[in-house]
């Protein structure tokens, strides 16, 4: 199955899901986060992070201003990108894309990588509607997200 959706019922549901898939994750994989203000990439993000590098404590800041953090997890580096400031594609041969794309990315504002989106990337789509329901999209990876991940309930 590579396409599904999933209702996160609070916080806790999208940090389950982030840790989820870091346990799936695998270097050269990219996961693309995309969704308004507040519907949880941050907290996805730093769950994420945390349970691939193996440190619950490990300090994620946001990337916003340095526009790319990068961690070294047991298998590979994990490079955050957050792509708001960024002017363009171009601009991402400065921020090391070429050689982050060795290890993980996980990058939010993903469609201001334009013809750089990695084909193979894990796309995840959060919205939260007008009652303040918080769902997940998830397309990509094949056959990796069947099982577990997909029948597992993320109700916190």
């Amino acid at each position: 199955m590579t396409d599904t959706q999933k209702i996160l019922k609070n916080e806790q549901a999208t940090e389950q899901l982030a840790r989820a898939l870091a346990v799936l994750a695998q270097p050269g994989d990219a996961l693309l986060l995309t969704g308004p203000l507040g519907a949880g990439k941050s907290v996805f993000a730093r769950a994420f992070l945390r349970c691939f590098c193996g440190d619950d404590a490990l300090e994620v800041p946001s990337p916003t201003y340095t526009l790319v953090q990068t961690y070294q997890a047991p298998s590979c580096t994990v490079s955050h990108f957050d792509l708001w400031r960024l002017g363009g594609p171009d601009e991402l041969e400065e921020l090391g894309w070429e050689d982050a794309r060795d290890g993980v990315v996980l990058v939010e504002w993903p469609e201001r990588l334009e013809d750089l989106t990695p084909p193979e990337a894990l796309h995840i789509a959060f919205t939260v509607g007008a009652d303040g329901m918080r769902t997940v999209h998830l397309h990509g990876w094949g056959d990796r997200l069947d099982g577990a991940v997909l029948s597992a309930s993320f109700s916190g």
